[in-house]
């Protein structure tokens, strides 16, 4: 276990764990003290390959004196635009060990968003993953005056690529070989060169509310983040995760990379997108952090699944998830379940809900853990039910990561828990959420209107509206801006009702529309996957996804699970007419964040006629 210091008496606040005060620092000492250990595994052609910390720490090296050798100077912005891989790891690591400054770039970015994120950065080094994402950088980059290198990970038909802008990633690491012998003591001193409120990290916002804005992450930001994850999810060295989440996100980066480092525990990354279930039952994490929409996909998987099961196996089902959720209730208040209770349940474990967690690649998990969006707590209660306890976290880009959590000792599902230690939570006058903590960024990169409009007298505004029960759990309404008031003067928070629809495994996403309007009604996305299928079950005839949506029958079914959802709240908030958007979207579609978030202000704008045609009289669902 690590040692862990925060003295918040000096200004600015100091954290160091095991005596280092930097990121690169601590990334040294990992590979100093564990050079044998396993850090990293990575599926290639079916197989999980293995890396080392003192491998980990030579690709980290030979990239960052590569850099060095190219001309980076400390403060210099790289961006790297990649899947998850182990090349994204030894480039970001190698950038900031020696004083550069990582910029992730999201892989299913379009050329003008990487065009954006190059220039507002000043991005001088530039990777690409592979031909796809260096087409992106060569198509905008003689409107990307700074930047000056693409270094290529795989160069899979690339082989011929003659572009003097253009290197590939061996031939970086051969510049950093050279360079290193040459200067063997330059990559210890520009690690201890490192000052703990150096930038090392610009991570993009999603852009939800204009163009994404560049968070400023410092190496104390990251270090106190450390610190805050091992103090909720108390990980050792045996710990293992399964890295999905892209990390340009602030998520992955903070539970791929830092809480590896701090813990020294094991990441397995994915093989592909497509993959991710096989691997996960595969590697079996005793960790997984995910956004709500992949818990999601996995309830509904199991949804469907029952649907076309026989009814004994529904039967059973039944059965072992009520015995569950018995189970869950004296396990949710803090008691003792019965022995008669533990018994029941061991039947059921062992009959069926074993068999759902292992087919689901979380039966070894010890947590389950969500956030980035807003989640139903009746699905977290069915993780608990599965016999797998789920912890509803919160937290923002602009602090670094998470500030509240429920954990097993302070938990209340509908909460996001209580603020973290070292962390302050306080509501505004205006219920707006406020946050103070070494976490907190120094603001966002050349936008000082924007930090200051957001950090005030070192405290944090994150545009959530919020309430804090007197026990201290902290309750996430909505945000601000999303607030609906009715034609009728009634205030409605639409994420309740959107997070109810989310919940049915035909719909993926949905935005509630009612602002000064008489009633609400509602945009909605459907899951693709499970609708098809339900279309070809119940041979209903479609030629593609526009005319799927467009059926009776798929109409009917959307409109019936909104009526589900319709009967657990008050006539006022009721959704009284739908309409299916019926382009299937991707991240690079402007109406998605790369977390696959539907951005409600773009959705608005784009499908405004189809919203007015829902106000217009005698229209019945579409």
């Amino acid at each position: 276990m690590a040692e862990h210091h925060i003295d918040l008496s000096q200004s600015p606040p100091v954290v160091t764990i095991d005596h280092c005060r930097t990121v690169t620092e601590l990334f040294l000492n990992r590979v100093q003290q564990y050079p044998d250990k396993v850090a990293l595994r990575e599926k290639d052609f079916g197989l999980w390959n293995e890396y080392s910390w003192s491998q980990y720490g030579d690709y980290a090296r030979l990239t960052g004196l590569g850099l060095i050798a190219l001309g980076l100077k400390r403060g210099d912005v790289c961006s790297v635009a990649s899947e998850v891989c182990k090349e994204w790891l030894f480039a970001d690591q190698g950038i900031v060990s020696v004083g550069g400054v990582t910029n992730g770039v999201y892989p299913t970015d379009a050329p003008n968003q990487v065009k954006y994120l190059i220039t507002d950065s000043g991005t001088r080094f530039y990777f690409a993953e592979d031909e796809e994402q260096l087409d992106k950088v060569l198509q905008v980059r003689q409107h990307t005056p700074t930047l000056e290198k693409i270094i290529i990970f795989d160069m899979e038909g690339l082989r011929r690529l003659d572009d003097s802008m253009c290197m590939s990633f061996d031939a970086l690491l051969e510049l950093g070989r050279n360079f290193a012998r040459e200067h063997p003591e330059v990559w210890e001193q520009e690690i201890h060169a490192a000052d703990p409120e150096d930038l090392m990290v610009l991570t993009y916002t999603s852009g939800t509310t204009g163009p994404p804005k560049g968070a400023m992450i410092s190496h104390r930001n990251m270090m106190y983040m450390m610190v805050t994850l091992q103090r909720i999810y108390n990980v050792s060295e045996k710990d293992e995760q399964l890295a999905f989440l892209p990390l340009a996100h602030v998520a992955g980066r903070v539970f791929y990379i830092s809480l590896v480092l701090e813990s020294c525990s094991v990441i397995n990354l994915v093989e592909d997108a497509e993959t991710m279930i096989q691997d996960l039952q595969e590697i079996s994490p005793t960790l997984h952090f995910a956004v709500p929409r992949v818990w999601e996909k996995q309830y509904s998987t199991v949804a469907i699944m029952l649907k076309e099961g026989t009814a004994l196996g529904r039967f059973a089902y039944d059965c072992a998830i009520a015995i569950g959720e018995n189970v869950a209730l004296f396990r949710l208040q803090g008691k003792s379940v019965p022995l008669v209770q533990r018994l029941l349940f061991f039947l059921a474990e062992h009959m069926v809900l074993k068999n759902i967690r292992r087919m689901l690649g979380i039966n070894n998990c010890r947590i389950l853990s969500t956030a980035a969006a807003p989640v139903a707590p009746e699905l977290i209660k069915w993780f608990w039910s599965l016999g797998k306890p789920m912890y509803e976290v919160y937290g923002q880009t602009e602090c670094t990561g998470i500030v509240t959590s429920n954990r097993p000792d302070a938990l209340r599902i509908g909460s996001v828990g209580k603020s973290t230690e070292d962390a302050e939570v306080e509501l505004s006058a205006e219920n707006e959420i406020k946050i103070r903590s070494p976490g907190v960024i120094t603001g966002y990169w050349n936008k000082p209107e924007k930090t200051a409009d957001t950090i005030q007298h070192d405290w944090l505004y994150t545009g959530d509206v919020g309430r804090l029960d007197e026990d201290g759990f902290v309750y996430i309404i909505d945000r601000i801006n999303d607030i609906i008031i009715t034609s009728g003067g009634k205030n409605i928070t639409p994420s309740e009702i959107e997070n109810q629809l989310k919940f049915s495994p035909f719909i993926s996403d949905a935005v509630i529309v009612g602002d000064k309007r008489p009633y609400l009604t509602c945009l909605v996305m459907i899951d693709q996957e499970n609708v098809t299928k339900f279309a070809q079950d119940n041979d209903v005839p479609f030629t593609s996804y526009t005319s799927l949506c467009h059926t009776t029958e798929i109409q009917d079914l959307v409109w019936q699970e909104i009526e589900k959802v319709n009967q657990k709240f008050a006539r006022v908030e009721t959704i009284k007419k739908f309409s299916l958007i019926d382009q299937l979207l991707d991240p690079e579609d402007e109406e998605l964040t790369p977390t696959m978030k539907l951005k409600r202000k773009v959705v608005n704008e784009k499908y405004a006629d189809m919203v007015n045609k829902m106000y217009q009289p005698d229209r019945t669902a579409t």
